[in-house]
């Protein structure tokens, strides 16, 4: 089979579909492998590294899509990429669909056999691709959240880890799956005081219990996200729905009672997000 990964040309993606490593791995199974000039620079890896593994670098992406059976990447196409894909080829990253249907119809109308990472699962139920983004994006979350609270970011000037005779800041985090477990152990290492809502009250008793009571754990219902909001400095949304658009868990009526130069980080934006 002929294989192929393009340089990724969303805003700010800096990562790689293959690494040489995987190249390698491909090459040993008897495929060919391309690779477009300069896909894996803001991932670290150089040209020189793909041909030693074995791959042919190609200079245009509309040479790699015209003649590669199966797509290798990590974001889902942008819509100057729609006309490059081909009846029967294989496109293998992340799509994130519930939330886009422009890309939907495109894959639909190209007869592309599309596979998001974001949905496959092992015999357990686990999520073996997304898992591991999803720790980044958890942890990440809190690191810039705490960013943009900083007054020469806009936000509040607060702390969250505080200093002694001063108040912590506080943390919401809406969902308490991978992203949610991690963002609270990011949170709670930089010494905010911490708060998770979740639905699963089999989930808000495996947080308790992992984290020795250290996070405070409410049933996510209405009322409780209100009054959770309204007290926070630093709000996360860390919901996720496999396969399904993100529940608008904070409306835009909600907004008015958080507090001024507040922040919200919506990890569940590629699924549509749960801050409307």
């Amino acid at each position: 089979m002929k294989i192929g990964c393009v340089m990724e040309i969303k805003k700010h993606e800096y990562r790689v579909g293959m690494t040489p490593a995987c190249v390698a791995a491909y090459v040993q199974r008897g495929h060919q492998v391309y690779i477009q000039n300069g896909a894996g620079e803001g991932a670290g890896f150089s040209d020189d590294e793909y041909r030693a593994a074995g791959a042919q670098i190609l200079t245009k992406a509309e040479d790699i899509y015209g003649s590669c059976e199966m797509i290798i990447k990590v974001k889902e196409p942008q819509p100057s990429e729609y006309p490059l894909l081909r009846e029967g080829q294989i496109l293998f990253t992340y799509l994130h669909l519930a939330a886009d249907e422009e890309q939907t119809r495109a894959l639909l109308k190209n007869k592309v056999t599309g596979i998001a990472y974001e949905t496959i699962r092992l015999d357990d139920g686990s999520l073996p691709c997304l898992a591991p983004m999803s720790e980044i994006a958890g942890r990440l979350s809190v690191q810039e959240g705490a960013k943009y609270l900083e007054r020469p970011f806009g936000g509040r000037g607060i702390l969250l880890g505080g200093v002694p005779g001063v108040q912590r800041g506080k943390v919401a985090i809406l969902g308490g799956g991978v992203v949610g477990t991690n963002a609270a152990k990011i949170a709670l290492g930089m010494g905010a005081e911490v708060t998770l809502l979740d639905v699963r009250s089999s989930r808000l008793a495996y947080i308790d219990d992992v984290f020795h009571g250290a996070v405070s754990t409410l049933y996510s219902t209405e009322a409780n996200i209100r009054k959770v909001i309204a007290e926070s400095d630093l709000v996360i949304g860390a919901v996720l729905i496999p396969g399904a658009r993100a529940p608008k868990l904070i409306r835009r009526e909600h907004l008015s009672l958080m507090k001024k130069r507040s922040v919200i980080v919506d990890v569940a934006v590629d699924q549509g997000g749960c801050v409307e």
